[in-house]
């Protein structure tokens, strides 16, 4: 069973982030656009799983699908949407985890959506204070409960959301 472990923000997020965004880039060549580092390990302070979430961006998300042999052979586990309309969803890694690539098409609202929680949490330290707090206090509380660690989150997320997309204009 995986156990949920927050850990204190660690510079190396930042390199593993990078170094997957330059395999995905060679890899998918000129169907990708970008690939943002978000989720906690991009905020700089944030406590975090140490699992690195990153949006790939690409021209046509259908044709992701064809390249799942390949994302198996570098080790990750393709989920389809994975319960989300318009998404393909990697994980690498089982039980430990590395990282989870969540491809979005190109002019995807969900792109902004994402860029905007993690940019308010880069940019408003109480809100990224109060967020750490409460997943290091859920991930003490539930330690072999993912789901209830997630849901003990779900209230704060969708109030920082809220702040963020009136923050980014989105609103």
């Amino acid at each position: 069973m995986r156990q949920v472990q927050v850990h204190p923000y660690q510079k190396r997020w930042r390199g593993a982030f990078l170094e997957e965004r330059r395999v995905l880039f060679d890899l998918f060549g000129e169907n990708i656009v970008d690939v943002h580092h978000i989720g906690s390990t991009a905020v700089e302070g944030m406590a975090a799983k140490p699992v690195i979430d990153m949006i790939p961006v690409v021209k046509h998300l259908g044709s992701v699908d064809d390249w799942n042999p390949l994302m198996k052979q570098i080790g990750y586990v393709p989920k389809g949407e994975n319960g989300i309309k318009g998404r393909r969803f990697f994980q690498k890694g089982e039980e430990d985890r590395t990282h989870h690539l969540h491809f979005y098409q190109q002019g995807s609202e969900e792109i902004e959506r994402h860029l905007a929680f993690r940019d308010y949490l880069r940019n408003h330290e109480g809100a990224r204070d109060r967020y750490s707090r409460l997943k290091g206090n859920l991930s003490a509380k539930y330690p072999y409960d993912i789901e209830a660690y997630i849901n003990g989150k779900s209230s704060l997320v969708r109030e920082i959301e809220q702040l963020a997309l009136k923050w980014r204009g989105l609103l």
